[in-house]
């Protein structure tokens, strides 16, 4: 959140769920001056999948969107260089490493442009850190496949990503933008929390 004030960002809305109010008693112990947090809980946490969480939040984008992971965590200069990314419906944050493994989102892309996004895809050249800009006509393009995936049987199960990708292909009008040579991490696995602890850590040193 204070990456996301630092990057110019004045309203943030977490979509909550398993242990809504001991996230919502962690947003009032670090109120953030000119950053307006509110909250909005999904009662369908515990039988879906995060496409589920936009919908319940779908309202929401009628106006140029941030869509961030909430186990993701960014440097301030990742969200300005998505704010400052080319104009595009959809922008998805990417990164390039030499080995993917199984939990990674890949991505292929072209150029500028993306071709497909998936944990099993094929063919990948880079992942997705789970960040991602709209247009105000991108933010409303993804509110209405997201109330079209979740009228299908298997929306409860889908990724929100999915539908990314189904936009990929389906308009073509989904951009990347590298972030290359900055810092993130996401917590996915137990193992993962010390590193992460040690990541933000380096960023509070910096600041202060």
């Amino acid at each position: 959140l204070l990456h996301l004030r630092e990057a110019g960002i004045e309203e943030a809305i977490i979509i909550t769920g398993f242990g809504a109010n001991l996230v919502e008693a962690e947003i009032a112990l670090h109120a953030i001056p000119g950053l307006n947090v509110r909250t909005i809980y999904n009662p369908f946490f515990a039988l879906a999948d995060n496409l589920a969480s936009c919908w319940v939040a779908r309202s929401e984008f009628d106006r140029t969107t941030l869509l961030l992971n909430g186990d993701t965590l960014f440097e301030t200069e990742i969200a300005r260089r998505l704010i400052g990314a080319p104009p595009a419906k959809i922008t998805l944050a990417v990164d390039r490493k030499e080995a993917y493994d199984s939990d990674d989102m890949k991505v292929l892309a072209e150029g500028s442009k993306l071709m497909s996004v998936g944990k099993h895809i094929a063919s990948y050249n880079a992942e997705s850190i789970g960040f991602m800009r709209f247009s105000k006509d991108g933010a409303a393009m993804f509110a209405q496949a997201v109330e079209a995936a979740m009228r299908r049987p298997e929306g409860l199960k889908r990724w929100y990503l999915s539908v990314i990708d189904h936009l990929a292909v389906e308009t073509g009008e989904v951009a990347i933008q590298p972030i290359d040579g900055l810092e993130w991490g996401e917590t996915d696995f137990l193992e993962d929390v010390q590193g992460n602890i040690e990541l933000t850590a380096r960023w509070a040193a910096k600041a202060r």
